[in-house]
């Protein structure tokens, strides 16, 4: 398995740093509002390469953290007059409900910023005590960049001082323009943890290395984890400060892989709430059907930018339609769990840095060669035991063709109607059994009236949106 690395930029041969085993890290969202595209697609990519990687035979251990301490949180829970509590639960659970929409499997642990502050204390006071950082006259800690002859070295940036003062937070006290916050003091009556250093609240780019440090961290290793993970947005400055901070505390490096997504755009333009085309993920689901658009979000290689059209989701959709027409004509056989050439080959694909382009190809020309067979003759058990076996391989390692085939083509059609359907879906079958035909035919014609189509199966009778 090849990964391209962002620090060295080039594809790097994955080798772990304990056989067998991988240690995956992605910095997760901050909960005071719903989730954007940016963040679907983020936790796809990271979803896929989790599901590659199990493929591939390794045991996983995947953290993603919640940051539910935060200014904005804080500001919303004000402006809501709402507690933080309130805030934080309300969006962390929006997240997690719309993340398994679009068949994110949850990670293997989700630490929370809150329930981890005394690791980031701990972390601070490390490097305090080794010189790396320093406290202020009014209660703040900030790290000390000039400390770190590594500093930079992660995003290889080179910036000029205005810029260094736009990205970082601004006081008379700092010795360096570049130098960032591990604690800020806080003098009103907000939310605040005590501290050795006072009452305040940690800084952001803090929360992830102590995190780290605490949940994956293996003993005697030159590296923390095996992979970090997110959003290209994240390489500077959080990911570098992070970088930074543990280098300076520990005896290791954060990662020995640094893994980053392409950003989103709107419709050729990039996604900003500023430009109000922040295209939240509960309002796409209201339009397509969580699996389209993990399709369709997945359907570029995750270290483009992504540009989002309907147009272009349109396409994925009637894609990913093929495939389920083609389980849909298998549904009701059993398959098996041989070894085929198809999941070798996309295994192989993925392996390459998760090349999901020829992947896709790769199962177009297995549903074609699947249906052209099938047409000639459907007799062909040997080949429908392998096409079976090759979707359960695509659902298990790529997140499409989960659902039942009939349901997946119900999409549009809203809970009372289904169940109206359903309901004349079992008069129908009564009457039928009663052989009393007449009134089977007035219920089929009553349920097509709906604008949908009906099926006759050995499994049942089954109905789809026209």
């Amino acid at each position: 398995m090849h990964l391209f690395d962002s620090v060295q930029k080039e594809k790097q041969k994955f080798i772990p740093l304990i056989e067998g085993e991988v240690s995956l890290y992605v910095c997760g969202p901050t909960v005071y509002d719903d989730a954007h595209l940016g963040h679907a697609k983020s936790a796809l990519v990271f979803d896929l390469l989790s599901r590659v990687l199990r493929a591939n035979g390794y045991r996983v251990t995947y953290a993603r953290n919640i940051t539910d301490i935060d200014d904005k949180i804080i500001k919303k829970a004000k402006e809501q007059n709402r507690t933080i509590e309130e805030i934080t639960d309300f969006y962390t659970n929006s997240f997690h409900k719309e993340m398994s929409l679009i068949g994110v499997v949850p990670p293997d642990l989700e630490p929370k910023a809150t329930q981890n502050i005394d690791a980031m204390i701990e972390l601070i006071e490390k490097l305090i005590e080794k010189k790396h950082a320093y406290t202020t006259p009014d209660g703040d800690v900030y790290f000390d960049t000039s400390s770190d002859s590594n500093y930079m070295s992660l995003s290889h940036r080179v910036q000029s001082e205005d810029e260094r003062q736009e990205r970082v937070e601004s006081s008379n006290y700092k010795k360096n323009q570049a130098d960032f916050a591990l604690w800020k003091s806080v003098k009103d009556s907000s939310i605040t943890y005590e501290s050795p250093f006072g009452a305040g609240r940690p800084g952001w780019h803090l929360e992830c290395s102590a995190m780290i440090e605490r949940h994956l961290a293996k003993e005697n290793q030159p590296f923390a984890i095996d992979i970090h993970g997110g959003g290209a947005d994240l390489l500077f400055p959080h990911h570098e400060n992070e970088a930074a901070q543990t280098r300076c505390a520990t005896n290791h490096a954060l990662a020995k892989y640094w893994v980053h997504n392409g950003f989103v755009n709107i419709d050729g333009e990039k996604m900003s709430k500023s430009l109000g085309n922040s295209f939240f993920l509960k309002d796409a689901l209201k339009e397509y059907d969580g699996e389209v658009l993990r399709f369709y979000l997945l359907s570029t290689h995750y270290r483009s930018n992504f540009n989002f059209n309907t147009q272009d989701l349109q396409v994925a959709k009637r894609r990913l339609d093929k495939l389920y027409r083609l389980k849909k004509r298998l549904f009701g056989l059993s398959g098996s769990n041989e070894q085929t050439t198809f999941k070798e080959e996309l295994l192989k694909a993925l392996n390459d840095d998760l090349n999901v382009s020829t992947a896709l190809a790769l199962i177009d020309e297995m549903l074609s060669h699947a249906n052209e067979t099938l047409d000639t003759s459907g007799k062909h058990k040997q080949l429908k035991r392998e096409t079976l076996s090759n979707l359960a391989y695509i659902e298990e390692v790529l997140g499409f063709g989960v659902k039942n085939p009939y349901e997946y083509f119900q999409f549009g059609v809203n809970t009372d109607t289904k169940e109206k359907i359903e309901q004349l879906i079992e008069q129908r079958d009564l009457a039928k059994k009663e052989k009393n035909f007449e009134l089977s035919d007035k219920i089929r014609d009553k349920i097509l009236s709906f604008g949908v189509n009906i099926m006759d199966t050995a499994q049942g009778t089954f109905w789809e949106k026209v």
